[in-house]
């Protein structure tokens, strides 16, 4: 039982175990750069799940020729479209991320979240 899932349904292991370890990085980490990192795993790991449910087994292309038959499988674009749409808003989320920590570093000198809570707290 566990072998055949393993071995046939590896994409949705690799999913689940990305998606925990990036879940598991932003909550259990208090420094901002590696909660950023493990939000892009989190992302990565729901971008495998998109991709591995969209494949269809014997499926084509959904360019369809005139000699096509009614029981033929094809394979839809529109995870691909989404997952790809996804990335460049990932990408931009990153860097505005990046480029705030960049800010709050440079305004109070750490990036460690309970310090900063501290040294709000103070002002």
């Amino acid at each position: 039982m566990i072998e055949s899932l393993f071995t046939s349904r590896y994409t949705y292991v690799l999913f689940a175990i990305l998606l925990v370890i990036g879940l598991y990085i932003v909550v259990a980490s208090s420094n901002l750069v590696k909660k950023v990192i493990g939000l892009n795993l989190f992302q990565t790991a729901i971008f495998l799940f998109f991709i591995s449910t969209a494949y269809v087994e014997g499926g084509s292309s959904p360019i369809i020729p005139k000699e096509a038959f009614a029981g033929q499988g094809y394979a839809s674009p529109l995870p691909q479209v989404i997952v790809l749409t996804a990335i460049v808003v990932g990408i931009a989320l990153t860097a505005v991320a990046l480029a705030l920590i960049v800010r709050i570093y440079d305004e109070y000198g750490t990036l460690d979240e309970e310090t900063l809570r501290e040294v709000r707290a103070d002002d």
